[in-house]
């Protein structure tokens, strides 16, 4: 599964953490991503959709 949304095309940021004595590590930070049935193009559809979409209501999930 790609970790990137279908709607908003977010995605997987990288970056440096930082510990409290100023030591860095790179890591990853994944956005919440779901694999739902919603309705596209008057379809049901499985798509990839982060948490985001699905709460602002972006998408219409088909029951």
């Amino acid at each position: 599964m790609s970790r990137k949304c279908e709607i908003c095309n977010k995605g997987v940021i990288s970056g440096v953490q930082f510990s409290h004595s100023h030591r860095q590590s790179k890591r990853k930070w994944a956005p919440n991503i779901k694999r739902i049935k919603a309705i596209v193009n008057g379809t049901p559809k499985t798509v990839h959709v982060c948490t985001r979409c699905l709460r602002s209501g972006k998408i219409e999930r088909a029951l």
